[in-house]
This record gives structure tokens, sequence and C-alpha cells, in this order.
């Protein structure tokens, strides 16, 4: 496997997962707050509460990040702990902890990758209708200037939102992730504020010519149809249009897909003159988080319909598919032509043992390398990705999962707190050494 040398080697977290300290030096009550503490919204009634303890222990784990040997760190800023109220005050104890990390980081030779929302909205601004309100888009780009002025002369990177379509389609869509709330029709409004704050957010940052690069993260997954039938091919193209195009289109095409009629007649009332023309202002680049690929084949509806994996599958049931990740790449690049491409995500949940203080995680490590090298592949085609970043650095709250699934390349012992590195992350740092 043959990189540039200046290919960007980096392990990701997201705020809410693993700083813990939810409630300390002023921070504000977060959408995952309130949700995790519904009774049968998350597994084993798992909460954030104290998570990984981050808050307290980022000394010790910037110093596991600079022993790995990576370039950059990709963490999200939790916006409630920036803006207590989701806007107005500016908690200053908030501020300051995010500058002692990247002070952390950049004395360790660490590159500071910063999202700004990794979907822990401030609940008094769901109270207030969170993203299926237009005024939660302002909000975003006003909270995204006060970082923006307070960190913008030392992060190098940065990412505006993390995944739109789970914030969406998750959080108002199903309501499998927080706030809860299932409604379809709904949903397509949230994902066009989120974009609308995207826009925003981005436009406000060239307003201040700072010297960083900045982008958005999706999460997309390539849909294969499960035969040739056109009946599965149309299915499989309408799941694209659902999980992909639905955000790559007005990001990159100033339009939402054309062919999705019943999609497009459900978002064209939040729709307003100007929307578009602000969501796809050029991005620095486009993060992409990749974890596995769709099979489908049309119901008697002829409606996509998910297929059991051909392949293994992760703890997550997720299909372990690497050249899904190539064929992503090379079909972003051909049909959207963004300047630069960053993995922002890649990794696998797996069933841990620890044994005489070691996890032997041969499959994760197998994972890892088999998505790699699809990047590599990517490269020697032509596509300009610049950077591949681990998920997940540390064991985590998963989410609806709690701390069920483990995703790290480093064990955390929610108990104690005791750090151990897998041989996954043993693997990665010989790897990055070589």
């Amino acid at each position: 496997m043959k990189f540039p040398d200046d290919f960007v080697w980096g392990v990701a977290t997201a705020s809410y997962q693993i700083e813990g300290a939810a409630f300390e030096d002023g921070r504000g009550e977060s959408i995952w707050d309130r949700f995790s503490k519904t009774p049968g919204k998350v597994l084993n009634g798992d909460t954030g509460d104290v998570a990984c303890n981050h808050y307290h222990l980022y000394k010790e784990d910037v110093a596991l990040i600079k022993n790995l040997g990576v370039d950059s760190y990709r963490f999200s800023i939790a916006w409630p702990r920036i803006l207590p109220d989701g806007r107005g005050r500016v908690n200053q104890k908030g501020i300051d902890f995010y500058k002692r990390l990247i002070d952390e980081l950049l004395q360790s030779g660490v590159s500071p990758a910063v999202t700004l929302y990794h979907w822990d909205l401030p609940q008094v601004l769901e109270d207030m209708g969170g993203w299926l309100s237009r005024d939660t888009a302002k909000y975003f780009a006003d909270y995204a200037m006060v970082v923006f002025d307070e960190l913008g002369d030392v992060v190098t990177s940065w990412i505006t939102l993390n995944e739109p379509w789970c914030s969406a389609f998750l959080g108002y869509g199903n309501g499998e992730h927080a706030p809860g709330k299932k409604d379809f029709a709904a949903h397509l409004r949230a994902a066009h504020n989120l974009l609308l704050g995207h826009g925003l957010a981005l436009q406000g940052y060239r307003q201040l010519n700072l010297a960083a690069e900045i982008g958005i993260t999706l999460n997309l997954s390539p849909q294969y149809p499960a035969s040739s039938s056109p009946e599965d091919l149309a299915a499989a193209r309408k799941a694209d249009g659902f999980q992909n195009r639905w955000y790559l289109d007005p990001i990159f095409k100033g339009s939402y897909p054309s062919d999705m009629e019943e999609l497009l007649t459900l978002v064209d009332p939040a729709i307003r003159p100007g929307d578009l023309g602000l969501i796809s202002q050029p991005n620095d680049f486009l993060g992409i988080n990749f974890y596995s690929r769709g099979l489908i084949a049309a119901d008697k509806d002829g409606r996509p319909q998910g297929q059991k994996p051909e392949r293994s599958v992760t703890a997550m049931g997720w299909e372990v598919y690497p050249e899904a990740l190539y064929d992503l790449l090379v079909r972003v690049h051909r049909d959207y032509g963004p300047t630069r491409l960053y993995i922002t995500e890649n990794g696998a949940a797996y069933e841990d043992h620890l044994e005489n203080g070691q996890i032997k995680d041969k499959e994760r490590q197998s994972y890892l390398e088999a998505h790699i090298a699809q990047c590599a592949r990517a490269i020697e085609s032509g596509v300009p990705l610049k950077g591949y970043f681990v998920w997940s650095l540390l064991d985590n709250f998963e989410w609806a999962f709690g701390y069920d699934r483990r995703f790290g390349i480093i064990y955390v012992d929610f108990e104690t707190q005791e750090r151990i590195l897998k041989d996954s992350a043993l693997w990665y740092r010989s790897f990055l050494r070589r």
C-alpha cells in the first residue's frame, strides 16, 4: 500500500460519547442527556454522564494519541458546553476546556480537526423546535462563529456537521436517536435545516479569512441491487437517493435529486429562495464516514428493502465489504468532484475479550487493513483522498447501544477508566511507523 507523504492519518471521537462531566463547569443539557435518561431509549439505561471521563483525563488520552503516532485527532465540540442556553451567553469554562485540549495536542505534534456538531443539540433549542425549526440553523451559525472566534487561530481543520442523515432521520424520522421523534415527513425538514445551518456557518467562516480548511462529513453507503432485475435496480437507485444523493446533490449541485419525487413534495415547503445557494457554497473538502454497504431488493410495491448480508458481519450486524469503500470513493470523485476527500470515520465493533491484560481483536485489525488497502487503491485510481481517521480512538458511549458496542482501538474499563491498547491499536501504530 502506497500513500503520499502528506497523507493525514488520524483517530476520531465525539464529545457526548467520551467527555462525561455532563453537568460540570456550566455545561447545559443536551438532547442526548434528556434522551438517554428516558426509559427504554438506550440499552441498559446507559447515559453519557461519565462516559470515558475524557473531560478530566484528556491529558492521558492525548498521550495515547501521541503514542499511536497519528498526524491528527478529530473530535467534536459540545454545543451546550459553549452555549448552555443554545444561544446568547458564552460559557468561558467550556471554551477553556477545548483550549487546554488543543494546546495539549499541538504540544504533542498532533493537529486538531474539529467537528462543530456531532448530534448534541442543546435541549433548550429542541424545546423551541429543534432542527424542525429554521431558527436552529441560524443559532448553529451563531454558535459556530463563537467557536471560530475563540479557536480559529489554532484549529487546522473544521467540520460543520457530522452525518446530517443520522441527525435528521434517526432523530426525527424513526426516533432511534435523540430527540426521539417519529415523523418521516418532518425529518426531511430537519435535514434541510441542518444543511442550511452548514451553509450559514460556512458563509460566516469565509468572512473571517482564517487559514484552516472547512468542510462537512456525510455518512455514505453504496446501495447495491440484489439482482440485475429492473425492479431491484430501481429500488437500489431509490435507496441511494435516500441515503446518499439527498445530501450530496444539494451540497455539490445546489438541488435535491430530481428523481425522488415523493421526498421532493415533502421538503418543498421548507425551501426558501437562496437556501440552496447557501447550502452549495464550495467546501474545502468532503468528509466521508464509511462502515458498510447496502444490498437492496424491491418489495412487492417496488420499495427498497434491505437484504441479508452475503459476507461476515460486525457486532453491529453490518456487513464487512471493503470493496464498497473503493466503489464509493470513485463514484463520489466522478459524480461530484470534491477537491479533497477524507475518510473521517472507518472502523468496526466486535466482541472484545480482555485476557491477561490484552485484547486480541484480530477481526478489527483485519477490517482496518482491508479498508486502508481500498483507500490506497482509490488513490491509485486518481481519487483525491487526503486522509484517513479510525473510528474510534476509545471504546465509548455508542448512542442507543450504550456501552454494549465497542468500536475503540483502545479498550476502556468503564468502572475504573483504565485504558488498554488493543492489538488493533498496536498494529495501527506499527503500520504508521513503517
